[in-house]
């Protein structure tokens, strides 16, 4: 994208990732003029760790506000698609076939059981229907499930997408709307100036009536200048790639899916690894014998490339939304769930503010709920 030739936004939203591209990409739905200020490809990037599951079950154990927006999401995510194709002609390649949790023990079957009847019993959840199926079950529908496959969690409102594909098309999608996209654009400070805010970068500066922290692990920095809170973490997750195979996958599994182009994703660590994305051979391994037990053709493909990521955590896992009650016109976003959701971002989220302020059903989501003398 080239160059702005204003100086002065509506909004500026700091963070060019899923997130953040998602948000700018509804604010300019909402006829607002967009400045994107992103660090650059030095950044330490959440997104390359997501794995493209637009993912519902399991998702609101302690929080069933929670569970509803994630819901909420998925069920947009047909419209959202539908929308980006329509706009830049780039099709995102979602799909909705439900999603499986394979379990390897009867153990662990009771555990998931049990985690989904604690999740849907929550006062004010948003039900949703879910199945705990037998083996004979499974395997009528993934015939290639290996023999210490007992059985799996299902749900009909999973889906996955090309990730890699979304997000280029929710940039197509901005640079035609006119958003400005500022790359190697680190903002040092932000003040509030003339009813807005000035973002102090080493380019430049950028001026905005109102900004938009979306910038993963670096909204914990930039959050106090606008009288925010996010208290985020790093938790490393290791991926291996297989080559391209035949297909054989039509379902998302939770840490194993076929992609639309052939090759197989595998994720399933959760390290506190403080910011190093080395790749430990170790987990890689405990990873891929997993998915070996779960679909022994798996063991025959050769890997073609493997990394490590950092997703953004906060302390209880969930996200935050808020708005400064001290610098009107500020708000935060930061979640792990980027690709779920997107929907909810582009077209929930981004409308509020858009108009400047978040209904009071975002207070759950508020990170005072971190606050000891608040929870006391």
């Amino acid at each position: 994208m080239s160059e702005p030739t204003r100086s002065d936004y509506d909004v500026a939203v700091v963070g060019g990732g899923l997130v953040g591209s998602a948000i700018a990409w509804g604010l300019a739905r909402q006829g607002q003029t967009v400045a994107i200020l992103d660090e650059g490809d030095i950044a330490v990037r959440p997104s390359r760790g997501n794995f493209a599951l637009v993912w519902v079950q399991g998702k609101g154990l302690g929080m069933p506000e929670y569970a509803g927006w994630t819901k909420r999401s998925a069920d947009g995510w047909t419209g959202f698609a539908d929308q980006l194709r329509e706009q830049t002609g780039i099709d995102v390649r979602y799909e909705r076939p439900g999603g499986f949790m394979p379990l390897l023990s009867e153990e662990e079957v009771e555990k998931r059981a049990s985690q989904l009847r604690r999740l849907h019993n929550q006062p004010d959840m948003v039900r949703y229907d879910y199945e705990m199926l037998d083996r004979a079950a499974v395997e009528k529908e993934m015939p290639f499930i290996g023999k210490d496959v007992v059985g799996a969690s299902y749900c009909p409102l999973d889906g996955h997408c090309n990730s890699l594909k979304l997000l280029r098309a929710l940039h197509t999608g901005l640079e035609r709307s006119g958003v400005a996209y500022l790359p190697n654009r680190r903002v040092e400070r932000i003040e509030p100036r003339d009813g807005g805010f000035r973002l102090v970068t080493a380019g430049g500066e950028v001026r905005s009536g109102k900004v938009v922290l979306a910038a993963g692990h670096d909204s914990r920095r930039l959050a106090p200048m606008v009288g925010l809170s996010a208290p985020v973490r790093p938790e490393r997750g290791h991926i291996i790639v297989t080559e391209k195979t035949a297909p054989f996958l039509k379902f998302p599994v939770g840490f194993i899916r076929q992609t639309d182009e052939g090759g197989v994703m595998i994720g399933d660590s959760f390290e506190d690894a403080g910011f190093d994305t080395t790749v430990r051979n170790g987990v890689s391994s405990t990873i891929a014998d997993r998915a070996i037990r779960i679909f022994p053709l798996l063991g025959k493909l050769n890997v073609v490339r493997t990394w490590a990521a950092l997703r953004v955590l906060t302390p209880d896992g969930f996200p935050i939304y808020e708005q400064s009650a001290s610098m009107p016109g500020a708000f935060v976003a930061t979640c792990h769930s980027g690709v779920t959701l997107a929907a909810n971002h582009a077209l929930a989220l981004a409308p509020h503010i858009a108009a400047g302020s978040l209904p009071e059903t975002f207070t759950a989501f508020s990170a005072r709920r971190f606050d000891v003398s608040t929870a006391a």
